[in-house]
């Protein structure tokens, strides 16, 4: 037995994912972003034998080719997330009506796609709907598992909670299909990139610039624009968010998907509007050819799409301008005709939206494939995950390239570990003024026991129905400790504030743990008291 896999595309630059699967008797397509459909057609023009599609999620680098493929191939069944199946559409804005040709498919959820082979999909974090694909073909002697990650992230953003990884651990597929967008590379958290991007925004605004940021339909803009609309740098202030093009629609497919968001975004839009909002400042509204010229002196923000005629902007408007454009680690920057313009300033900034080495590299370990396939990156970053030590010496390492088969073999019977049973059983008491847990001794030979332990403080959260225990080490007691500038309009200076938590009714935080020097619109100092 053997799995193969054909790359059609493999993302190495604009061309697209697409990949063929054989596992068993049956063939998969794996996403389908190329801008043209000839790899897949025989010379007669006919659709190669694939028994299905998934997709992914909506992004045009894996979506792009569904609808020529539904309109060559109007039998062959399409299956994506149930948001995922909302979002498609934005890949064709230009056709007046896109046919419901994908069939949504629901989280975790098990489905026959054709004999003996299930698929079952996972939120991978990265966007709305992103899925990682579970197949799993049954066969006479065992069964058989391919896992194909798409694009991925374990941090959570703005809108989307990053991917579950203690939901995939241990799965032991057979084979690992997954990208290396950032290869080897290490960046800062989310966190800190979004804090690093909101200052350099304030300094250019605070210098009378107007802020320029080209960004894809769906995904960053999104992003950007809940970022500027609660980071502490920009509430209450009076600037104006332009949103331009596509990336309009974007907002408006994802006001459509609320329901699907986290719950921290769906209790933001109780108490304010997700987007388009002339409340509550700063005021984001689309932007038309009659508002153009209040670009002019106003403190602004836009956000267009990525394709758009950016001298429209900058040679039109007589104002400076700094250009902002997302960094694709492994790719240069394009050059552009507004390079040279005295007026303009073009810089680069990263928001991760793909994981790291770090992120990479844990997933693998905790799925413990047998055979791992990198696709989507820069080549030489892609070359770069393959060569690292501690990953070819567990793993069977593979980079393909377009049309070149590769063919996956596998052992007999997958050796599954003898591990110590780590599991220990206490007691429970609720009291009136607490809640004790009783655990046994044995617990404290593990040596793990003592970093637990170390200062005597333990955090804990539900994780689904299950309550998780996590001990508090010093460094993050001291972060927890950090001076926070008494008259910064922040979560650590509001009358609200206590025990990590907003207590006030009328945020959009209400009963969050949020972080000190967060904010929101209704901050109220500590000295109204």
């Amino acid at each position: 037995m053997e799995i193969e896999c054909l790359p059609y595309g493999v993302g190495h630059t604009n061309e697209g994912i697409s990949l063929w699967v054989r596992i068993g008797p049956h063939r998969v397509l794996l996403d389908c972003g190329l801008e043209t459909l000839t790899p897949l057609l025989s010379t007669d023009g006919r659709m190669r034998v694939a028994d299905c599609v998934i997709c992914t999620h909506a992004h045009p680098d894996h979506a792009r080719g569904l609808l020529s493929l539904h309109q060559i191939a109007p039998y062959l069944p399409i299956y994506a997330s149930e948001i995922t199946a909302e979002l498609l559409p934005l890949n064709w804005l230009e056709v007046e009506r896109v046919p419901p040709f994908c069939q949504g498919l629901p989280w975790r959820s098990p489905v026959e796609i054709a004999d003996e082979l299930w698929v079952e999909l996972f939120p991978a974090g990265h966007l709305p709907g992103a899925s990682v694909v579970r197949l799993t073909y049954h066969g006479r002697d065992r069964a058989y598992s391919v896992v194909y990650t798409g694009d991925f992230l374990l941090s959570n953003s703005r809108l989307v909670d990053g991917l579950p990884l203690e939901e995939l651990r241990d799965w032991h597929p057979d084979v690992l299909i997954t990208e290396g967008s950032y290869g080897t590379a290490r960046y800062p958290r989310r966190r800190s990139q979004e804090n690093q991007l909101a200052e350099r925004i304030d300094r250019a605004l605070s210098d009378g610039y107007g802020i320029l940021m080209p960004v894809p339909t769906l995904g960053l803009g999104q992003e950007l624009l809940m970022l500027l609309r609660s980071h502490h740098h920009f509430t209450g202030r009076e600037i104006d968010l332009w949103v331009d093009g596509s990336v309009a629609a974007g907002c408006d497919a994802y006001l459509e998907i609320l329901p699907h968001l986290p719950t921290s975004v769906q209790n933001f839009a109780r108490h304010q509007a997700l987007f388009w909002d002339d409340r509550v400042r700063p005021h984001m509204k689309r932007l038309t050819s009659s508002d153009r010229p209040r670009l002019q002196d106003s403190p602004c923000i836009v956000l267009t799409e990525l394709e758009a005629d950016l001298d429209a902007y900058c040679r039109e408007i007589e104002r400076n301008w700094l250009v902002l454009r997302s960094l694709k680690p492994g790719y240069s920057v394009p050059e552009s005709s507004i390079d040279e313009l005295p007026n303009v300033r073009v810089e680069t900034y990263l928001l991760s939206e793909h994981c790291d080495r770090s992120g990479t590299t844990q997933l693998i370990h905790n799925l413990r494939p047998q055979h791992v396939v990198f696709v989507h990156g820069s080549p030489n970053y892609l070359a770069d995950l393959t060569n690292l030590e501690e990953l070819r010496n567990r793993y069977q390492l593979h980079y393909p390239s377009v049309g070149k088969l590769v063919e996956l073999p596998l052992r007999e019977q997958r050796p599954q570990p003898d591990l110590p049973d780590s599991r220990y059983e206490g007691e429970l008491t609720e009291l009136e003024t607490c809640i004790t847990i009783t655990l046994p001794p044995a617990l404290a030979c593990d040596r793990r026991w003592q970093t637990f332990a170390d200062t005597g403080l333990i955090e804990t959260r539900w994780q689904g129905d299950e309550l998780v225990l996590r001990g508090l080490s010093q460094r993050e007691l001291l972060d927890r400790d950090r001076v926070v500038p008494p008259n910064l309009a922040c979560c650590a200076n509001c009358r609200y504030y206590r025990g990590q938590r907003c207590f006030n009714s009328d945020s959009p935080l209400h009963g969050f743990k949020v972080t000190p020097d967060g904010s929101c619109p209704v901050f109220q100092p500590v000295e109204e008291d």
